[in-house]
């Protein structure tokens, strides 16, 4: 977690000394380029692993499926 922490405020900051950058270059803001990815970052991957039908082979990551839609089997 600190690693992406430490990501994400580096990304901060380049992204405001960026705006600034080009506000000062161009004469127009342009803010916070690189923060839309930052939420990215935080993102849990742990939780959201590949879950398979044994049957079919029907792969999702979404928690809300238990069972497979196709065949009605458990997924794994």
């Amino acid at each position: 977690m600190r690693a992406r922490l430490a990501t994400a405020v580096v990304g901060l900051v380049v992204s405001v000394g960026l705006s600034i950058a080009v506000w000062q270059y161009f004469g127009f803001p342009v803010f916070l380029v690189f923060l839309p990815f930052v939420p990215f970052l935080f993102r849990n991957r742990e939780s959201r692993s590949v879950r398979r039908c044994p049957a079919c082979g029907f792969r999702t990551r979404q928690e809300a499926y238990e069972y497979c839609p196709r065949d009605g089997e458990r997924l794994e």
